[in-house]
């Protein structure tokens, strides 16, 4: 069970290395222009806001690792902090922005906490 739980533990941080990716430098290309379908002017315009967003994405994925390579009861601990927040900031977006952030974000980071915590 501990296995599965690194290993859904660790497709959440590859997922917020993927929203940093598209945040922070693809915004204003296609790709990124097309996942919230924003026209040029829009992408432009919102370009620092979604960067800075992306990189505290890049925290999450960062505090992950950190909790996947570390050693317990600090390893453990980094898991359920950063994974709370993934759920956390999951549930702001989905209520605040987009209703599919709770699907995108929220749910996978609750499904790997609730896996590392039955796990250890």
């Amino acid at each position: 069970m501990e296995t599965f739980a690194d290993v859904l533990v660790a497709l959440v941080a590859a997922l917020h290395v993927y929203i940093l990716v598209m945040e922070m430098f693809l915004w204003q290309k296609k790709p990124g222009r097309g996942l919230h379908g924003f026209d040029r002017e829009m992408a432009r315009a919102t370009a620092p806001m979604a960067a800075n967003q992306g990189l505290y994405n890049g925290f999450l994925a960062a505090g992950l690792i950190w909790g996947l390579v570390a050693a317990d009861p600090t390893g453990f601990r980094a898991q359920v902090f950063f994974l709370g927040c993934v759920v956390v900031a999951g549930v702001f977006g989905a209520v605040t922005a987009n209703r599919r952030i709770l699907f995108a974000q929220a749910l996978p980071g609750a499904l790997a906490l609730a896996a590392v915590l039955v796990a250890r």
